[in-house]
């Protein structure tokens, strides 16, 4: 089958088809003799369990680390219930971060006045860290924190809730 009908059987787009097969994901397809990729049904069953893998958020190097244990028929479950289960911290963390991130911004947009003066608390708030340096720890690295957590706040609270609450 051509590269459309695999991408129409296996939900992946013919950019992405090609771009897995230019890392290594995949394999390169078969070519037909005017040069067009052919695929096999065994070829759409490895696109389909990408495009599960990656609707579950998994990266590529997890897939490719997913794949090869697929591929492996001694492998041992212990070994992808690993993989599943860091990638479950990973979304925990995430998951983490955006609760934050939602906590703070559901805050300062409840004290901006939201009407004609210039005053708000949000720009107040990104302006004040703009010119500090990002923090560096552990699953944070070359991100911004603000909020509670931010580093530097002041008795848990940012300086747009300092100004707010004065």
């Amino acid at each position: 089958m051509n590269i459309g009908k695999a991408s129409a059987d296996s939900g992946i787009s013919a950019k992405m088809i090609r771009y897995y097969e230019s890392i290594g994901l995949v394999p390169q397809a078969s070519r037909s003799d005017g040069g067009y990729r052919e695929y096999t049904e065994n070829d759409v069953h490895t696109l389909r369990f990408i495009r599960r893998a990656r609707d579950l958020g998994f990266t590529v190097e997890q897939m490719i680390e997913l794949l090869a244990l697929w591929r492996d028929r001694k492998r041992a479950s212990a070994d992808v219930k690993r993989v599943a289960l860091k990638h479950v911290e990973e979304l925990e963390r995430k998951a983490r971060e955006l609760q934050e991130m939602s906590r703070t911004l559901k805050h300062l947009a409840a004290h901006c006045k939201g009407n004609e003066r210039p005053d708000c608390p949000i720009i107040d708030e990104l302006a004040e860290d703009a010119g500090r340096p990002v923090p560096s720890s552990p699953g944070t690295a070359g991100r911004r924190r603000f909020g509670p957590m931010a580093a530097g706040s002041t008795a848990s609270r940012s300086a747009a809730e300092r100004r707010v609450r004065s």
